[in-house]
């Protein structure tokens, strides 16, 4: 069991006990009886969350493909067997016997891909737990670099959605773009801040750029507007246009982006939200 951060663990289950809980499950779904010593997957992982209240349990098993390569050849051996009828040969040596039989006391149930799949969903179920199977301690290690990297960020995450910016703030937009001495960026600059703005596709930032190329012209478009109304509508009956020929589509910008991008251009207050009323 590895605990990482906000209360998140994750258990590496070892294989052989894994098939066994498995097994264990399909005996009591089949026969409705569970022996004292046996338990199931679902009632082992109620038992470790009833001790250790308010955590998110996370299962990983290594290499289970290698148990069901070693079952798939264990059935098609004893099909050879049948066929060739060696066991039914009484010259088996009895040294051999004893080998057999020790190997058998050593082998795990036979479950199926099917058997497991059940099991697992019972889990989920009754538990919200959920199982990744990994193929090596390689892959276990970077699951948990992993994950304690995606806890570890989670905080950080929410608080940047709690912002309460009514602009975006991906890496995309916020990443700049490169103005050459000769200006060449400049529109591209100038399409990443109107898609700053909540909800605004690259189709809409596209259509205000085609009639207004650069800031200074839409805020000379602004002056010479007679009306705070005339201002703040502006843009609103825009045609947005998306595809081409027979299948393109037309819609307006709308009064809400066009509102918020007069104010983004034009307001004084430096707390005033994009979302407010004129």
């Amino acid at each position: 069991m590895m605990t990482i951060p906000e209360s998140h663990t994750v258990i590496q289950v070892p294989l052989d006990d894994f098939v066994t809980m498995i097994n264990n499950f399909c005996k009591k779904q089949s026969d409705g009886v569970l022996s004292e010593s046996g338990i199931s997957l679902t009632s082992w992982i109620r038992v470790l969350m009833s001790k250790n209240p308010g955590r998110t349990v996370s299962m990983v098993v290594i290499d289970i493909e290698k148990y069901f390569k070693s079952q798939n050849s264990k059935c098609q051996k004893k099909y050879r067997e049948a066929v060739l009828g060696e066991e039914k040969d009484a010259g088996l040596e009895g040294g051999q016997k004893k080998r057999r039989k020790k190997d058998d006391i050593k082998q795990l149930p036979n479950v199926s891909r099917v058997q497991v799949e059940e099991a697992l969903v019972d889990l989920q179920l009754h538990t919200g737990v959920q199982v990744r199977f990994l193929s090596t301690w390689k892959d276990f290690t970077d699951f948990i670099t992993m994950s304690t990297k995606s806890v570890a960020e989670a905080p950080f995450k929410r608080e940047r959605e709690n912002t309460g910016f009514t602009f975006c703030l991906e890496s995309e937009w916020s990443g700049g773009h490169k103005v050459d001495r000769a200006g060449n960026g400049l529109l591209q600059v100038w399409k990443r801040q109107i898609q700053q703005l909540n909800r605004v596709s690259p189709d809409m930032a596209s259509a205000i750029l085609s009639v207004y190329p650069s800031p200074q012209i839409l805020v000379q478009a602004y002056a010479r507007c007679k009306t705070e109304q005339e201002k703040v509508g502006l843009l609103a009956d825009m045609l947005i246009r998306r595809g081409e020929g027979v299948t393109s589509t037309t819609r307006r910008v709308g009064p809400e982006l066009s509102k918020r991008l007069y104010l983004l251009m034009t307001s004084s207050d430096a707390q005033q939200p994009l979302d407010s009323t004129v």
